[in-house]
């Protein structure tokens, strides 16, 4: 169980917060390219508990800057994109995508200080249809991280956006609990109504599954395992958790499952999932944008209408929970816990081994980061993600787990041979 300060440390991702400078040090993707259209409007973002507006000049360029005018504190939001500039609709100062101070429009030339004006602006980058912002410290930023899925073909890359009102520790916590699958997704499947050859099979068949976990170069890794259909093997899930707050998730082929998914801290209480896969990935209705600041990608199903829950679906165990997707189903049990959820209410058990190894692994992290000021985990060397893969597969029995996995990610497609498609 972790203790009041443990959890403080590990949930708070605010300005001046240790938890929100180490994230501060990564390439955060923030929105999709095509949310800004070039000359368009501004689109309000929150990111580790800063309100910004993204925007697209005339030229093309992406900017990503504090909403608050470094003049008076108007937001920005209802500037006007003019040729090469944001301008401010108070009193007409401009800025460019850098934070630039191009015009002080309601002073005279001489009364001018243009040089001495600079909005909070951000490097932003485009990569594969997201835009992602650097906000550390560093003049130069690190590269971009080198996670497989951020390296496949744009054309042959998925990519889903979703908000969720919780904390960021309690949901990328579903992502790597993985005996819940069994029962919150799959609870209503009879394992004789299917075959070996289903994904689910073997999740369903036994689910009491035994597991290893391990510390990695880039976070933690977990394989839960159980006997497969041949006694002789065992059916493995793999899983990621990577710094800062990526996942690779074991729903798929190992050799073939190229998959990332981003759970963005925007503030303590509400995080934004970002998912990159080569596969496209079933979610739930989303509700229009809005221009709020926490209007983006919404799940129709959401807390006001209980996840639109079917009682006489489960009551009929059509599904386990009476609600529909995936996803909304993980929504609704992390949103459940609380904005934040108190740790200290918490039992964890010994199919809980990948959730207190990765708060160890983090809050490790963390407090180094705090000491030394050194580089967290694969900001300056984004190569050092190649060596995550999440998926599934069957191996003899009596073999080393990371034996097995290093052998087989080593034969595994890597996004680099793919070709897009056309």
């Amino acid at each position: 169980m972790l203790s009041r300060e443990e959890s403080v440390l590990l949930t708070r991702v605010g300005p001046g917060t240790p938890m929100g400078a180490m994230m501060r040090q990564y390439w955060i993707p923030a929105a999709k390219a095509s949310e800004l259209a070039v000359g368009g409007p501004p689109v309000r973002l929150v990111l580790l508990g800063e309100k910004l507006i993204a925007w697209r000049d005339s030229a093309g360029r992406v900017g990503v800057m504090d909403h608050r005018c470094p003049h008076r504190c108007a937001s920005l939001w209802f500037g006007r994109n003019e040729e090469g500039g944001l301008r401010c609709v108070y009193h007409g100062w401009k800025f460019d995508v850098n934070g630039n101070c191009l015009d002080q429009a309601n002073l005279p030339p001489h009364q001018q200080f243009r040089d001495k004006v600079h909005a909070r602006a951000y490097p932003a980058r485009e990569r594969n249809g997201i835009v992602w912002v650097y906000m550390g410290p560093r003049a130069e930023p690190p590269p971009l991280p080198g996670i497989e899925a951020n390296l496949l073909p744009e054309r042959a890359t998925q990519i889903t956006f979703t908000m969720r009102e919780c904390n960021w520790l309690q949901a990328i916590e579903g992502e790597i609990d993985t005996s819940h699958f069994g029962f919150l997704h799959a609870g209503h499947v009879d394992p004789n109504a299917i075959t070996p050859d289903n994904p689910i099979y073997f999740t369903v068949s036994n689910r009491q599954p035994d597991y290893h976990c391990a510390d990695t170069d880039w976070g933690t890794m977990y394989a839960a395992y159980r006997p497969a259909e041949d006694p002789a093997h065992l059916h493995y899930r793999w899983a990621q958790f990577m710094f800062p707050f990526w996942t690779g998730i074991p729903q798929g082929d190992f050799q073939q499952h190229i998959n990332a998914r981003a759970w963005v801290p925007m503030d303590d209480t509400h995080t934004m999932f970002i998912m990159l896969s080569r596969f496209p990935f079933e979610c739930p209705e989303i509700l229009p944008n809005t221009t709020d600041w926490y209007g983006r990608y919404r799940l129709a199903g959401n807390a006001a209408n209980d996840y639109l829950i079917d009682r006489d679906k489960q009551a009929r165990m059509e599904s386990y929970t009476g609600i529909d997707f995936v996803f909304q189903q993980d929504q609704a049990i992390t949103e459940s816990m609380g904005p934040i959820v108190d740790h200290s209410l918490e039992t964890l058990a010994p199919s809980d081994r990948m959730i207190a190894q990765t708060r160890r692994r983090i809050l490790r992290a963390v407090k180094s980061f705090q000491d030394t000021g050194a580089p967290p985990p694969g900001v300056d060397d984004p190569a050092l993600y190649r060596g995550a893969r999440s998926g599934q597969l069957r191996a003899p029995r009596g073999q080393d787990w990371l034996a097995v996995y290093r052998e087989t990610l080593a034969g595994a497609t890597r996004a680099e041979n793919l070709v897009p498609a056309e």
